[in-house]
């Protein structure tokens, strides 16, 4: 699973538009998450697929995340 690279091919533009939807950004988000997770199995990427999982269903810790992707263009908790 390499959504994950397809995913950081993107134009930073088209990043932002498919986290802003609201249930497509979940998803994308879980995917990328899982598909970095199955590549490189670590305690970081294990805790942020977890949290994401389960908490990125509600808007704020994807507002956050969302931010944190807007300022260093990756993911929080994620390597």
């Amino acid at each position: 699973m390499e959504f994950d690279t397809w995913f950081n091919k993107q134009d930073r533009l088209v990043k932002i538009i498919l986290l802003i939807i609201p249930f497509v950004g979940w998803v994308v988000e879980i995917l990328v998450r899982l598909s970095a997770l199955l590549r490189k199995t670590s305690t970081t990427n294990i805790l942020g697929f977890v949290l994401f999982l389960v908490l990125g269903g509600f808007w704020i810790p994807t507002l956050i995340d969302l931010i944190y992707f807007i300022v260093k263009d990756q993911f929080l908790l994620l390597e």
